[in-house]
């Protein structure tokens, strides 16, 4: 199980990065997104919407506390990787993660607790330069999954894009 835990998510300011994160989770192979921070219905809702119509399965839920879902996975032997700009490469690093299957992976996030560095069996970094938490998680999931999750099907879809060249086609089921 792959699930993705954002840090401190503030709906007034956050709502449009934590909806890509967890869209990019959903569309790039993993399991859930649990975000930290204040409560968002809206976001809840946005998401599960996406996954009723696009197909799954995928999952989004609050914690109050990510400190303590940290430790909760730590305890169920899931790998904590972090990913920040201060982590090791990820080109160096990621044939040692994808030796694990249960991973949690952590991004985002103001301030980050150093709590959390400690926590972390990994704190990975996709480039040493400042860049989003979305494009952190596009990275490197694709480079988890070497690219198969491009391919990934979804289950219980009621619309799907059939590809074309010149025009949108979408598929939806009666």
């Amino acid at each position: 199980m792959i699930a993705v835990l954002r840090l401190g998510h503030r709906p007034f300011r956050d709502s449009r990065v934590s909806t890509h994160c967890a869209l990019i989770a959903r569309a790039f192979g993993a399991d859930k997104l649990i975000y930290s921070g204040e409560h968002d219905q809206k976001l809840e809702d946005s998401i599960n919407k996406v996954t009723d119509n696009w197909g799954g399965p995928f999952k989004i839920e609050h914690t109050k506390s990510a400190l303590k879902t940290i430790k909760d996975f730590k305890k169920k032997n899931f790998k904590i990787c972090h990913l920040t700009v201060y982590g090791l490469p990820i080109q160096n690093e990621i044939g040692k993660i994808r030796k694990y299957k249960n991973i949690l992976i952590i991004i985002g996030g103001s301030k980050v607790p150093g709590e959390i560095y400690q926590l972390a069996d990994f704190n990975i970094g996709v480039t040493q330069q400042p860049h989003s938490e979305m494009g952190s998680l596009c990275i490197f999931l694709d480079r988890y999954f070497e690219g198969k999750e491009l391919n990934n099907k979804f289950n219980g879809w009621k619309m799907k894009v059939i590809p074309n060249e010149n025009k949108k086609i979408i598929e939806k089921k009666k």
